[in-house]
């Protein structure tokens, strides 16, 4: 008889057990949910857009490529090929693509753009691609966050053939990092890389030399590498994500050398200011932290921005991601607003092609970023954009 009395006591403890673990588990999703508030979805403010009648007509807008899904950078080289990536936040299957006779073709191949062997370079969340003046082309790859391996490779553009690779060391870009633009200087030597920090927030600018193999990281949580509490309204889509956990305000973004790879120009993402810094010292290992953070010059105003280049003539091109819209900042230091459009969903890479064009892609990040492939099929079609730029540049940057 004495049985029923234990077997009721064993439910009952079974029973707290239970209770304390859902408590538990409560309080770990709470807490987690609190810290991811406190670290991504702290308080916002306005930001004060410099924004003036167009230079150019809306008709100077064309359409250069019509996609299924989001593109994210591009280059052109200066016989007229147009490559691109697609988007990494829309899981694409295809990475790097060339536009060919009106559609998107894997480039260099279609094994490249899976996961192969462990010692063989693939594509996995490619962000960035430059063409430099040796006709090779570059790809940046993010290593998801950090989580995975973060890559820059070269490839020779007649043939496809890779002849350059740098598997990023962690302790440049570990876990948390997000390495997401770059450029090549004139001699195709120096590749300076924008690490915006997304998880670990962290931000900072890598520089790699690929004849010596060295790369260091410089410039880290400068204050002209971090961001400003704004939100990012896109034409009505404002960037709160998660139900205001996750504010979307980044770090360093925009990068771009001037044609001559004497300045190095570049600025957060959610920031009001374009900064600059010789390429010379950036090179110079002999340059205290210190020393070289009191290099940095605060260049001129901008928009919120995702992607710029420069011209022959010191003209620099903005996308302005809230106004659907190119800005100009000229030589003395006045902002613009170039070109805009209704058609302009979020202006993301930029990069001139031949005949004077300047070519950006189109990501529409509202309808992508943690987004089902549901939406993102139905937000299409996408673009890829050009438009003939008042000064030439160099094709491929």
């Amino acid at each position: 008889m004495a049985r029923p009395f234990r077997s009721l006591s064993e439910r009952v403890h079974r029973h707290k057990l239970l209770l304390v673990g859902l408590l538990v588990v409560v309080v770990l999703i709470v807490g987690g949910l609190v810290a991811l508030k406190l670290r991504y979805g702290g308080r916002t403010v306005p930001f004060a857009k410099h924004v003036t009648a167009p230079l150019l007509p809306s008709s100077a807008l064309q359409v250069a490529a019509v996609l299924d899904e989001a593109p994210g950078n591009l280059a052109v080289s200066a016989g007229g090929r147009l490559f691109f990536n697609y988007h990494p936040e829309g899981r694409p299957a295809i990475k790097v693509a060339e536009w060919i006779g009106g559609r998107a073709v894997p480039w260099p191949s279609d094994e490249f753009q899976r996961e192969r062997g462990p010692d063989e370079p693939y594509f996995d969340q490619v962000f960035s691609l430059r063409i430099d003046r040796q006709n090779r082309l570059w790809t940046l790859d993010t290593g998801f966050h950090g989580l995975r391996q973060p890559r820059v490779l070269a490839f020779d553009l007649a043939g496809g053939k890779l002849v350059h690779r740098w598997d990023i060391p962690r302790e440049l870009a570990g876990l948390g990092s997000y390495v997401q633009d770059m450029q090549i200087d004139p001699e195709g030597r120096y590749v300076y890389i924008a690490d915006l920090g997304a998880l670990n927030e962290h931000a900072a600018i890598l520089v790699y030399d690929s004849r010596t193999g060295q790369g260091r990281r410089v410039l880290e949580d400068h204050p002209s590498v971090l961001a400003k509490p704004y939100i990012i309204n896109a034409k009505g889509k404002s960037m709160d994500l998660l139900g205001g956990l996750y504010k979307m305000h980044l770090h360093i973004d925009p990068i771009a050398l001037d044609r001559q790879g004497e300045w190095l120009y570049y600025g957060p993402m959610s920031g009001g200011r374009l900064y600059r810094i010789r390429a010379a010292d950036l090179h110079n290992r002999s340059l205290s932290p210190a020393a070289l953070a009191a290099r940095v010059e605060d260049y001129g105003p901008k928009n919120q921005c995702d992607g710029i280049t420069t011209d022959l003539r010191g003209n620099i091109y903005l996308t302005s991601i809230e106004e659907g819209a190119i800005d100009l900042l000229t030589p003395q230091r006045q902002l613009f607003t170039l070109l805009r459009s209704d058609r302009i969903r979020w202006p993301d890479g930029m990069s001139y092609g031949p005949d004077g064009y300047l070519y950006f892609t189109d990501s529409d990040i509202p309808d992508v970023m943690m987004k089902p492939k549901s939406h993102i099929r139905a937000s299409a079609p996408f673009y890829i954009f050009r438009f003939k730029a008042p000064a030439a540049g160099i094709a491929g940057q």
